[in-house]
């Protein structure tokens, strides 16, 4: 016979079952964009890595898939001092995200995961990293800075290209001066300029050749919108940087996040499980199908 204890410990490792995680703090990057920190009601989810995501729950409306855009420390508060809270930035473009966006400290949320592959940053040991983000892209690139950044020896350049559709878009302005005062080569390009703005002016591909990533020494990441991913691939591989040193996170429906539904199915991989980290070599057909 199944005891409670028993039960509850199958729901816990059942990973269609969301845990009740607290609204710790909320901060407003831009007018529509907000970064949540959560903390585990009970126990904590199994630690995350870098490009892995969540499927978030707005009780009551829906759930959606939102990558892990970096970890705080619990400070002992219920999670045990080991535990981690987790970092979400969240874009409001629908009914769910809306939802989650308007949470505030002291609410509760679902979370499920983690899910999904990660970014292969033990690859880049001994190479420049490039990371190349575009708009809310940014979110799941900042856990590999900032694994980067902790590590600092094991890397050479540290290269960081932003793309965003205006200055009011851009994510972490003040994270990107402070890593700039870290040593990263930080650049940022916007589509359409803002009254005052005096950076960049144009897509993200436009800021690869400053960078001067070299072929045989770089190791890519890239997020962001699909085209984006492709002409910036494509731009890295004209460079002769190799196609398994390109990394990308690719996007479809994911609904259950454990592989079971077949929504997120892109030719071969079912990208909640197979991805959404993929290298360049294994993506580049299939980013040409739009669905399947």
């Amino acid at each position: 016979m199944t005891t409670l204890t028993e039960a509850a410990e199958a729901e816990h490792a059942d990973p269609a079952v969301p845990r009740f995680y607290r609204v710790v703090s909320r901060r407003e990057d831009t007018y529509d964009t907000v970064t949540m920190e959560l903390a585990a009601q009970a126990d904590p989810l199994p630690l995350f890595a870098p490009g892995q995501f969540s499927m978030l729950t707005a009780f009551g409306i829906g759930e959606v898939p939102i990558s892990l855009s970096g970890l705080g420390s619990s400070g002992g508060d219920g999670g045990g001092p080991a535990a981690l809270r987790l970092q979400h930035t969240v874009r409001a473009v629908g009914a769910v995200t809306r939802s989650l966006c308007a949470v505030r400290p002291g609410q509760l949320i679902g979370v499920r995961g983690p899910f999904g592959t990660g970014w292969d940053l033990a690859s880049a040991i001994g190479h420049d990293l490039l990371i190349i983000a575009g708009g809310i892209g940014l979110a799941p690139l900042r856990p590999v800075l900032l694994a980067a950044l902790e590590d600092r020896s094991r890397y050479g350049r540290l290269v960081l290209l932003v793309g965003a559709r205006s200055p009011a878009d851009l994510l972490y302005p003040d994270e990107l001066e402070a890593w700039r005062e870290r040593g990263v080569e930080v650049a940022v390009t916007v589509d359409r300029p803002g009254e005052g703005w005096q950076g960049n002016v144009g897509v993200v591909t436009s800021l690869l050749e400053p960078a001067a990533p070299g072929a045989n020494q770089t190791t890519a990441f890239i997020c962001g919108p699909e085209i984006m991913m492709r002409y910036a691939a494509q731009a890295l591989i004209a460079l002769e940087v190799p196609t398994q040193r390109i990394q990308v996170s690719l996007e479809r429906t994911m609904r259950c996040g454990a592989g079971w539904c077949g929504h997120c199915q892109l030719g071969p991989l079912l990208l909640c499980r197979d991805g959404p980290v993929v290298t360049y070599d294994r993506a580049s057909e299939l980013m040409r199908i739009r669905e399947l």
